[in-house]
């Protein structure tokens, strides 16, 4: 049974204070290198699943992987240096 939407629900759906605000969208911004990166991780063994994989294929994901993994080694150090500056006593 399908619900019954109202004008109401409508109008609130597409309402501004929906719409991320500029600190969210400054963290999806710090966060783009690592989201790149695990995407370019990802396409690599999505490639690498339909055949044998070679050794050329093996230095591209560890290379890819390292990439990953210093991206969210950066993000991390750089977060929590900024989410524990008021710390609780």
């Amino acid at each position: 049974m399908v619900p019954d939407l109202t004008i109401a629900d409508a109008a609130i759906a597409f309402a501004p204070w929906l719409e991320p605000t500029a600190a969210e969208l400054d963290a999806i911004e710090a966060e783009m290198p690592l989201i790149a990166a695990e995407i370019d991780l990802l396409d690599v063994q999505i490639t690498t699943l339909d055949r044998v994989p070679s050794e050329l294929d093996g230095q591209r994901v560890r290379r890819v992987r390292r990439r990953a993994l210093a991206a969210r080694r950066d993000l991390a150090n750089r977060t929590t240096t900024t989410a524990w500056a008021g710390g609780a006593a």
